[in-house]
């Protein structure tokens, strides 16, 4: 990048899942592309024909008032939502440096379009792991099931043996028959 390295983590930050689908949303790219929100909308507006719906989506009120709920936004955030914000896909995201014709613009887009194949590879080698593990679960269970068993049975806490409060009657009587 240029003068700016933005990190991943900053930007897997503002990547939600909504509708199925990782998105961001527009107020955060214009952060991340140093504009106005404003200024974003106006340019996918003036290119409307570039952003089809899975490319870029507005978010209904319910889609919003749960995303909200989600975060703690001050007052002052909500009344600066005026407008159901638009909801960009990675395709979108990928679209957006063609309309916003900056240096900066292409060096954030590289840096998305990068984090975006990061989180693939996470899901992808995360899904691979879990099947492995089912696999041999499946495959060993029955051998393994015994040695479960044992260390459950060593891992479990010990009952404290304590001596009963009070007393016997049964021992009462005793002592006092004796007499």
């Amino acid at each position: 990048m240029s003068d700016t390295v933005i990190p991943v983590e900053r930007i897997e930050r503002v990547i939600y899942l909504i509708r199925g689908q990782k998105v961001m949303l527009d107020r955060d790219l214009a952060v991340l592309y140093g504009v106005e929100t404003r200024a974003l909308k106006q340019a996918v507006k003036r290119n409307e024909a570039r952003f089809p719906a899975d490319f870029m989506f507005v978010l209904s009120d319910d889609e919003l008032s749960k995303w909200r709920s989600q975060f703690v936004t001050s007052n002052a955030d909500r009344m600066g939502l005026r407008h159901a914000p638009m909801a960009f896909t990675e395709q979108g995201v990928a679209m957006l440096s063609s309309v916003l014709k900056s240096d900066r613009a292409i060096d954030v887009n590289i840096a998305i379009m990068r984090t975006f194949v990061k989180l693939r590879q996470m899901l992808d080698s995360h899904a691979k792991l879990a099947k492995k593990l089912a696999g041999l679960e499946a495959k060993y269970d029955e051998q393994f099931r015994v040695v479960f068993e044992v260390l459950n049975e060593l891992m479990a806490a010990p009952e404290p043996k304590r001596k009963p409060i009070g007393f016997s009657v049964k021992e009462r009587r005793a002592r006092y028959s004796a007499r």
